[in-house]
């Protein structure tokens, strides 16, 4: 027998009622991204950073360079074509990439035009 006031709901419109509710949206997923493993960043020392001054400063705009930097708790590579040596704001600038000097742990020259 049915109510008069509401319709009787079909039997999938009535399971979906009791389905799993995501109120926090992607939460999951950044709770996940938040707990993947990090890495600490490298200090170094007074040589290291005295011989990456020293690449950075033979540098010219067009050669093509590997820089390993810190980066979001990783250390990352990227391997492109100088377009901006800016050292009043201390950024070297590979193609679209911009890294501080400061996020730098590595830098290879690989060719210069």
């Amino acid at each position: 027998m049915g109510n008069k006031i509401h319709p009787k709901m079909d039997r999938e419109n009535r399971a979906k009622q009791f389905m799993p509710f995501d109120a926090l949206k992607g939460f999951r997923e950044a709770l996940a991204e938040k707990e993947r493993e990090t890495d600490a960043k490298k200090e170094l020392s007074e040589e290291r950073k005295a011989e990456l001054d020293r690449r950075l400063h033979i540098l010219r705009k067009g050669d093509m360079v590997t820089a390993e930097y810190f980066q979001n708790g990783v250390y990352t590579k990227e391997t492109g074509r100088v377009t901006k040596i800016d050292k009043t704001c201390r950024v070297l600038k590979l193609e679209e990439q911009e890294i501080p000097f400061d996020l730098l742990s590595d830098l290879f020259r690989i060719s210069n035009e």
